[in-house]
């Protein structure tokens, strides 16, 4: 393999995890890591805690300094001003420069902003990178009366979280009928809306953002909504999505689409250039249900694992595997397996319970003939080999229902919300299953089948 030198573009997880496991596999290689956001690679899924007092920002880093050192990783922390691929070079801001022989792009995503007046005021931000995170306490350290919230996904519902525990009211502003209309049913966006409104959050529904109005010092004092509402605020979260961190890439000869253009081996348009993670947009979807662009934590992470196995042992494409997401919505669970459509699909069978306090909630998706095809469920968890397997495997739904114990990843002392679902599944489709032996637990929660 010889002492190639690899040069990444980005520190995130999808960077990392390929520098790591490069470097597993590869004695010789020379690695560089360079990221302008931060000296070390940190969890970015941790920033929220970070700005709520619960971690502290060295706690954020999976691995002590000493790590770098002892595996060769050189960390530069320097911005990329210019990339001169004909003569595999990088211009730093600095006019330093460095050369390469291999490069891999792992540029991450930024928010996306859509053309808002006022969308460049003070005060106004995304929450992306350590640099948001900075932003954003230095703002709203100051006394502040209210906040808007643009946007009803994931970065939103972080947005919501975080301010509301520093005692800061908030309006979210969501364009759709339902939140997170993308991705849930009706009756799971139903169940997030209740914990967001009784969490204080003012939740507004088909309501979009038309403008932000400044104060006489550039600062953001209010947003006009679509109705022609104006809502006075200092902060406004902007939670629209990401979009590829590409731009400074777009007037070179690599191939950008959305993002860096790439096949499923992570291969530019441009020899020895390379591309992972939510930079990177495959020429096409990867597998059955998937995307052209993944901009995910996992896959990132398993697309980082992929490239480096291609270099220290042989050339493998992207193979995704069953679809997989988590995430929390204050203080309920999010997770998905597989494909769950958010509508109504003819052709499949449906399965939905959601018990009696409204903060949990299990749904499988099944083909015509009873396969599950995915599961979406709130407020408890499931194991993820449990559920991978059996998409993978093609289980009947009944099968599905049958080994459910097995797959509640919760601790013991929760309640079992697996004999409900059970017992409302065989209501709902028939079918015998197995009762375990009656638990302390089961005669406690007054669970029967």
């Amino acid at each position: 393999m010889g002492s190639r030198h690899f040069v990444i573009i980005g520190n995130g997880i999808s960077g990392i995890t390929f520098a790591r496991h490069l470097r597993k596999g590869d004695d010789q290689a020379r690695i560089t890591v360079i990221s302008g956001e931060s000296p070390y690679f940190f969890s970015r899924t941790a920033l929220m805690y970070v700005y709520m007092g619960q971690m502290k920002w060295e706690h954020t880093q999976p691995y002590e300094p000493h790590f770098w050192r002892k595996n060769r990783i050189d960390l530069k922390q320097a911005w990329v001003k210019t990339i001169t691929f004909e003569s595999k070079t990088l211009v730093f801001d600095s006019g330093e420069t460095l050369n390469y022989d291999i490069l891999v792009l792992a540029t991450g995503s930024k928010p996306a902003f859509f053309g808002w007046p006022g969308q460049d005021l003070k005060g106004v931000q995304g929450l992306y990178t350590k640099q948001d995170l900075e932003t954003m306490e230095a703002i709203t350290s100051q006394p502040m009366e209210h906040a808007v919230i643009v946007g009803g996904g994931l970065i939103g519902i972080e947005l919501a979280e975080m301010l509301t525990y520093k005692k800061i009211p908030v309006t979210f502003l969501v364009r759709e009928n339902r939140f997170w209309e993308q991705v849930l049913p009706q009756a799971e966006a139903n169940l997030v809306q209740k914990h967001i409104i009784q969490n204080s959050i003012d939740l507004r529904l088909e309501t979009e953002l038309k403008e932000i109005l400044s104060d006489a010092h550039g600062n953001a004092r209010a947003v006009v909504t679509s109705s022609g509402e104006e809502i006075p605020c200092s902060f406004v979260g902007i939670a629209t999505g990401v979009t590829p961190n590409v731009d400074f890439l777009k007037n070179t000869s690599l191939a950008i689409g959305n993002g860096i253009k790439v096949n499923t081996y992570f291969e530019s348009s441009l020899p020895d250039v390379y591309a992972i993670g939510d930079c990177a947009e495959f020429d096409q979807p990867p597998g059955p249900g998937r995307r052209t662009l993944e901009q995910v934590w996992y896959t990132g992470r398993m697309q980082g694992e992929t490239l480096a196995y291609s270099f220290c042992h042989k050339p493998v494409t992207y193979q995704p595997g069953v679809w997989f997401n988590s995430a929390k919505f204050f203080a309920i669970e999010y997770q998905t397996y597989g494909w769950v459509s958010p509508e109504k699909v003819d052709g499949e069978r449906d399965f939905y319970w959601e018990h009696r306090d409204g903060k949990v909630s299990f749904r499988m998706a099944m083909d015509q003939e009873g396969k599950i095809l995915g599961v979406l469920n709130l407020g408890f968890r499931l194991r993820h080999e449990f559920c991978d397997r059996a998409i993978r495997e093609k289980w009947s739904g009944e099968k599905v229902m049958q080994e459910l114990g097995k797959g509640v990843f919760d601790p013991e002392f929760y309640a079992p919300y697996h004999l409900e679902i059970q017992a409302a599944y065989q209501r709902q489709f028939g079918g015998v299953f197995l009762p375990s032996k009656k638990s302390f637990f089961q005669k406690l929660f007054g669970v029967s089948q």
